[in-house]
């Protein structure tokens, strides 16, 4: 990659990690067990790996939907969702850049790394808040969970093609490699 490729991969970075600490914070609907809340960031955080791939997607969604929690008071969450978040976001660079090779093929991957968010956003957090409110709070928080990551699918797929439209991401989408 050269010096420019590079800097807009940076700068692209930090736009959707800000993009991710946004979409988390702007629109809250609170769900039981947990005090946790529904919220469209999802939507990014599958964006980031699939434009930027899984390393950058991996930090910018990592660093944004982490920020989010610390800004929105969740402390104790910050490293359970930088961890959590940026898993999905490189997981769902490698889905697309594995299987991304037609823009038919494009749009199955995106659905996949949706899909792949589904799973680990609801098994994740189940998993991490089981020692932090007991088995029956964490189970209550998983249908939550499992509305916000479908949510973020339909949000993602419909921003995809949005997205591509515009050059500068077209180029990084097209030049993101593992």
């Amino acid at each position: 990659m050269n010096t420019n490729t590079n800097l807009k991969k940076i700068v692209m970075t930090a736009l959707f990690a800000a993009l991710a600490c946004v979409a988390t914070m702007s629109i809250r609907i609170p769900t039981p067990g947990t005090s946790g809340y529904i919220h469209p960031g999802d939507a990014i955080v599958i964006l980031s790996g699939v434009i930027l791939g899984p390393i950058w997607g991996l930090l910018a969604a990592g660093i944004g939907s982490a920020m989010a929690d610390l800004l929105g008071g969740y402390f104790i969450y910050v490293p359970i969702t930088f961890a959590v978040k940026g898993i999905i976001a490189w997981i769902a660079g490698i889905l697309y850049h594995k299987l991304g090779k037609t823009p038919k093929s494009q749009c199955m991957a995106v659905i996949l790394g949706g899909i792949a968010d589904i799973v680990l956003v609801a098994g994740g957090y189940f998993l991490c808040e089981i020692p932090l409110y007991g088995a029956s709070a964490a189970l209550a928080s998983v249908p939550a969970n499992l509305i916000q990551g479908l949510g973020g699918l339909i949000i993602a797929f419909v921003l995809y093609p949005l997205l591509l439209a515009v050059p500068d991401i077209r180029q990084i989408t097209h030049s993101s490699h593992i």
